[in-house]
Formats: structure tokens, C-alpha cells, sequence
């Protein structure tokens, strides 16, 4: 379907982009920025800095769109072929973007692939105990590397050196910004890691989705889950509930966690099939749909902390 939607747009591209030739007007051109979700986007912001007002940034999913869900519009198609740099995750849920790349008219664009920009780093989607597994004859790999703040650290210099190779007369500014702010990720990322370190617990129970792989394997929790963190699945099989009431028996976890914006049915399945009953649901924001505009990623990443150490403790 992906495909057959980026054939039909290749016309409306070329169209587009005739139409918009030929005016006479010259204009100061912005540096022109496309992020296909917010992290992305509020990392731009952050190394931009004071100079945002001459940067024409847009967020792509700015709809409430999950990104595994999310479709390109023509629009979405044209902006990205003319605009000067496109950030986007590189996994399987945009693989749409790999031809709105070969599309573009502006030959100097620079693109900044998330999942390259980890390398060997970026971790196979896996099925744990009691997870409900799916048929996948392809090595699939987990597309939420900014759930990491490490991989943030490393995403936001590739931004930076981007950045600056468009706009070398303003390359001081990023520079600066990209340092300052990676304080702020490294400081948070000490906050993680010490928290943890002081835990009473190192598992997390899911009943969910699980996108967070990456930001468990950084500080060494062990975790079970529902589903894979890309899942299309929306219930969950007797088997997986019962592998994941007896866990939370065995383990006496007190709180089963869900995705912000879930309708926690399997995080109370769960519970109700628990000696107890009483234990809590605590949410976790992945981020993968839109967030307000108004929050930060070092926000959103704080809280995810605050309800980690509650989780673990």
C-alpha cells in the first residue's frame, strides 16, 4: 500500500514542483527542516537555538498520527523533496521516506537517518517469555532508538553536522547549542542510571506494547510484555494474559506499566488475573505519536524517570 501511495504521488511531486518555478520573486529562502516526529523536532529547536525564527521547521506527524500508522499526504511528499533537511527514523514504518528522498529537487539535501546513525548499535526486534509472538520471516529491528538518551546524544550531533554543512556562517551557534544540550541529556542520563542503581527491583512487566528496549538495555532491566514494541496485535491471547498474571504473582510487582494514550484493557486483564487485584498501572510516554509542541523531549523523558523509580521501588 506504501508503495503503490508513492508511485501515485511522483506525479503530483513533479507538478508541484514545476508550478512553483517561475514567479520572478526573490525572497530570503529559510533553511528549510523536516522531522517526522518530536523528538526529532524538539532536538532541532534545541540546537538551533535563537536562531529558530530563520528556520522553517516542521513536524510531520503533527496529527496524533502513531508513527506506525502514519501515511504521507501529496503535500507531505512535495514539502520533503524541496525542503533542505529531512530527519526520519529508517525504520520499517517509513519506508515510505526512502522514496520521498529519491523524489527531491534539492540535490544538496542532507538526511538524517536515526537507525544509521546508530550503525551496528541498533537492536533486533525480540520475543521474550510469555510475549505474543508474530510471524516475521525478515529480521525486523526496533524502530524507537530515541526511547534512549544515550541514542539521543548521538542522534542530535548527526543533526548538529548537518546543520552546519547547510549553514556554516551560523556552525558556532550550533556548535554551542549541541554542547549545551548534550549536557542536559547526560546529566538526565546519570539521573536513569542512578535510579536504577538504587532500585529495589530490575524488571518491568508490560501490558502492552513494548518500545522501550533500548532504554532498558541501556541501564540493565529485565522486562516481559505483551507485544514487540511495533505490534499491530490489540488483544492479547489467554496465554500471554495468564504467562503475565503469574509473573507479576511470582515477582510481587505491585504496578503493571501501559503506553500513554492506551486504553490499559490488557494492563487490567492482567491484574484482574492476579492473586491481589490491587496492584497500580503506571504509564510511560514512547513518544510515537504527536506530542504538544509546548513539551520537550527532556521533559517527557524526565517523567518517564519520576514513573520508573515509582515502578521499580
Amino acid at each position: 500500500m506504501k508503495k503503490i501511495l508513492c508511485i501515485m504521488v511522483c506525479a503530483i511531486v513533479f507538478l508541484g514542483l514545476f508550478c512553483g518555478c517561475g514567479t520572478g520573486e526573490k525572497t530570503e529562502k529559510k533553511l528549510s527542516v523536516i522531522a517526522t516526529i518530536f523528538p526529532e523536532y524538539d532536538w532541532v529547536k534545541n540546537i538551533v537555538g535563537e536562531k529558530e525564527k530563520d528556520i522553517d521547521l516542521t513536524l510531520l506527524l503533527d496529527s496524533g498520527v502513531d508513527l506506525h500508522s502514519f501515511q504521507p499526504t501529496a503535500n507531505d511528499i512535495i514539502k520533503i523533496s524541496k525542503c533542505d533537511l529531512f530527519i526520519y527514523v529508517g525504520g520499517e514504518s517509513d519506508d515510505w521516506a526512502k522514496d520521498a528522498i529519491k523524489q527531491s529537487a534539492n540535490k544538496n539535501m542532507q538526511v538524517v537517518n536515526l537507525m544509521n546513525v546508530l550503525k551496528n548499535e541498533k537492536k533486533e526486534e525480540e520475543t521474550v517469555e510469555g510475549m505474543q509472538g508474530e510471524d516475521e520471516e525478515e529480521v525486523e529491528y526496533d524502530e524507537h532508538v530515541w526511547l534512549s538518551v544515550k541514542n539521543a546524544e548521538k542522534c542530535c550531533e548527526a543533526i548538529k553536522n548537518s546543520l552546519c554543512k547547510l549553514d556554516n556562517k551560523n556552525k558556532e551557534t550550533y556548535q554551542t547549542n549541541f554542547e549545551n544540550y548534550s549536557k542536559e541529556l547526560k546529566n538526565l542520563d546519570n539521573e536513569f542510571a542512578k535510579a536504577v542503581e538504587n532500585s529495589k527491583r530490575k524488571t518491568l512487566l508490560f501490558g502492552d506494547r513494548f518500545p522501550f528496549r533500548y532504554l532498558t538495555e541501556d541501564y540493565s532491566l529485565k522486562y516481559y510484555a505483551a507485544f514487540i514494541g511495533c505490534s499491530a496485535e490489540s488483544e492479547a491471547s489467554f496465554e500471554t494474559i495468564s504467562f503475565l498474571a503469574k509473573k507479576v504473582d511470582e515477582l510481587k510487582l505491585p504496578y503493571v506499566v501501559a503506553l500513554d494514550g492506551s486504553d490499559k484493557k490488557i494492563a487490567k486483564t492482567i491484574i484482574e488475573n492476579t492473586k491481589e487485584k490491587s496492584q497500580q498501572i503506571v504509564t510511560l510516554n514512547s513518544m510515537q505519536s504527536t506530542v504538544e509542541k509546548s513539551d520537550s523531549y527532556i521533559a517527557i523523558m524526565q517523567k518517564n524517570l519520576n514513573s520508573l523509580k515509582k515502578i521499580l521501588n
